[in-house]
């Protein structure tokens, strides 16, 4: 095979892993070089919203804001750790200010302000965005700086083991995808930047190009924390793409038909007692798009509600249609509830109260309706079909404050790493994912430049044998990768999705465990997607295994999902039998405390106390400084 060596690999080419390569070459460091399976593909430059959000601090206006009360706002989100949030709050303005100075189009007013907006848990303006594809653009922007840098691009290559030995990094192996040959590459610092697991969950807004490589890292013994928060919401299918904001301010028609397209119905009255509740609701989803637990029971999350009723429970199809109002009737202000016409009177012009929600949206948010139309749906003429889909996980690999494993020499940053609690404001992510870079990329230049690239132990060559065993036995089976795939992602959309079952998480991961006994015994095909279903197979087992231990410490629900229990309470709908399915206990709080951590080789979990936000009163100027000069300020766990 070929071989080479590098200090520093980076591996993912989204926004987090070309912002690390950017950060390392300004830090100093020359040796390393960005893996790829292919810079098209991966969620930075395949997602976003109506106008995807990114969260710093506020930067515009008279409204106080300080590091304390952006961190405080994060913590608050329960089970986080308040010494990330602060780093999150910290890195926010300088990690911001570079992508600007890098071109990512951010808004300003005249004066030069950085203007910002309130999103979903955000008790400030500190959201801003820069349309629809803000991580497409801060990934494009990035990538033209690394490679302005010279920095080797190593691609397609697909990331198929983690080499370590007693707890310390050695390498990775690849395998390139079009010729199925491997490649080894030795290092001695790695940053994994892959994603969230795209690949658990057959309802998905992840696009279908990504996939993660959680699983490789619970190989590795990379620790997982915080694996049951997810978020959940409505998604359309085709393409997959979340219906946020603007896509529900606009009041469009929600109906279902059978699965031929037949027997179309407009069924959101069966969640609500009137009309005006019903408006109001879709309208507050816009802001409050992920399912949220909390307003399952009276607020917009009973939207969520009656989807899934009528896509899993009924096996019906659900469209949004732009080009009528709900019940085909003009909507009129006044009977709109306050913060719905308060908003909408201040945004539209009065005629188009009654006109489609195809033109309201149109008025308000052009770019939203241009990406559609990008990807050949017009909505002004079809309908959209959706469902609940896992969209973020704010969960992932256990990281501290500088985002390093429990692995010595792997650090982990974006999506796969678990820095978030159960609610974050919205754009977050895209804030966490380039300070979790810079975070990195400074410890790695500050203590570990020295570090020698590491001869490969007896224990990474036996690695190795297993890798080549493995495609010797996969390659005498038949090719079942895909149906294995397809089945396992249904199960894990049905029962540990957004709304999930004990008994049945607890069938599935004994199906799973016994399967993964005897991968190489059962399954066979491609190796590249041998090694694919491995990474998916192996990452449903362990968060399947912190969703039943999280079941097991409490009956309750909270976050984006809610977890069926006989003891529980039904929503009160006006559709009747209410679905047992919605039978749930509220959160009591009893966790927020709390972190979960679960041992990937184990699956055992443990639950700890977060850490809360370091008092910073006793930082002097001068100690600080002295430390900062003398590259005393990283201290060793």
């Amino acid at each position: 095979m070929q071989e080479y060596s590098f200090q520093i690999l980076v591996v993912g080419s989204g926004a987090a892993g070309f912002a690390a390569c950017d950060r390392l070459h300004l830090m100093g460091a020359r040796d390393f070089a960005l893996v790829s399976e292919g810079r098209d593909k991966g969620t930075s430059r395949n997602t976003g919203s109506d106008k995807q959000t990114y969260y710093k601090l506020t930067l515009s206006g008279d409204e106080p804001d300080s590091y304390t009360e952006m961190a405080r706002t994060i913590f608050e989100g329960k089970s986080a750790d308040g010494d990330l949030a602060l780093c999150e709050a910290a890195g926010s303005v300088p990690a911001f200010l570079h992508l600007a100075e890098l071109g990512v189009p951010f808004p300003t007013n005249v004066y030069g302000e950085y203007i910002g907006y309130k999103t979903d848990h955000d008790p400030r303006s500190r959201a801003t965005s820069a349309g629809p594809l803000t991580s497409k653009l801060m990934t494009e922007a990035l990538e033209k700086a690394v490679l302005s840098h010279g920095t080797p691009i190593l691609e397609p290559l697909q990331m198929i083991r983690i080499l370590t030995d007693n707890n310390r990094v050695y390498g990775i192996l690849c395998l390139d995808p079009d010729t199925q040959e491997l490649v080894l590459l030795h290092c001695s610092s790695l940053i994994l930047a892959t994603g969230g697991p795209a690949c658990l969950y057959q309802d998905s807004v992840y696009p279908a190009s990504q996939h993660g490589s959680t699983g490789l890292a619970f190989q590795a013994g990379i620790r997982g924390r915080g694996l049951t928060e997810w978020q959940y919401g409505m998604a359309s299918m085709r393409p997959r793409w979340n219906v946020s904001g603007t896509y529900m301010q606009v009041i469009p028609t929600f109906y279902s038909t059978a699965q031929d397209g037949s027997d179309r119905r407009e069924f959101l009255s069966d969640g609500f007692t009137s009309r005006t509740e019903l408006l109001g609701q879709v309208f507050l989803k816009g802001y409050q798009w992920p399912f949220d637990s909390r307003k399952a029971m009276h607020g917009s999350s009973r939207i969520d509600l009656m989807v899934y009723r009528e896509t899993v429970l009924l096996g019906r199809r659900v469209f949004l249609d732009y080009r009528v109002n709900p019940g085909r009737q003009p909507i009129a202000a006044d009977e709109l509830p306050d913060e719905a016409r308060n908003y909408l009177v201040k945004t539209l012009p009065a005629d188009l109260f009654a006109a489609p929600p195809f033109e309201r949206l149109a008025y308000m948010n052009r770019p939203a309706v241009d990406f559609y139309l990008s990807k050949g749906v017009d909505l002004s003429a079809e309908p959209l079909e959706i469902a609940i889909c896992a969209q973020h996980n704010n969960g992932g690999l256990a990281v501290d404050n500088w985002w390093r494993t429990n692995v010595e020499g792997i650090f982990c940053i974006g999506e796969a790493a678990g820095t978030h609690g159960v609610y974050r404001p919205g754009g977050t992510a895209l804030n966490a994912g380039q300070v979790g870079a810079l975070r990195a990329a400074r410890y790695i230049t500050e203590k570990r430049l020295d570090i020698e690239i590491p001869k490969l132990p007896k224990s990474c060559l036996g690695q190795l044998w297993e890798v080549l065993e493995l495609l010797e036995h996969t390659g005498e089976n038949q090719d079942c990768t895909a149906s294995v795939a397809e089945k396992y992602r249904r199960r894990m959309s049905a029962s540990g999705g957004a709304f999930r079952s004990a008994s049945a998480i607890r069938e599935i991961l004994a199906d799973l465990s016994e399967l993964l006994a005897h991968f190489g015994e059962r399954i066979g095909g491609r190796p590249s997607a041998v090694f694919r279903l491995y990474d998916q197979l192996r990452a449903s087992q362990v968060y399947l295994a912190a969703m039943l231990d999280y079941a097991e410490h409490t009956e309750t629900s909270r976050g984006s999902s809610i977890s069926r229990t006989d003891q529980g309470t039904l929503p009160d709908l006006a559709v009747h039998p209410v679905p047992e399915e919605f039978r749930f206990l509220e959160d009591n709080g009893s966790l927020d405390g709390f972190l979960q951590e679960i041992d990937p080789v184990t699956l055992s979990a443990v639950w700890r106390p977060v850490h809360p936000i370091p008092d910073r009163s006793a930082d002097v100027f001068e100690n600080i400084w002295r430390e900062y000069r003398e590259h005393t300020l990283i201290k060793e766990p």
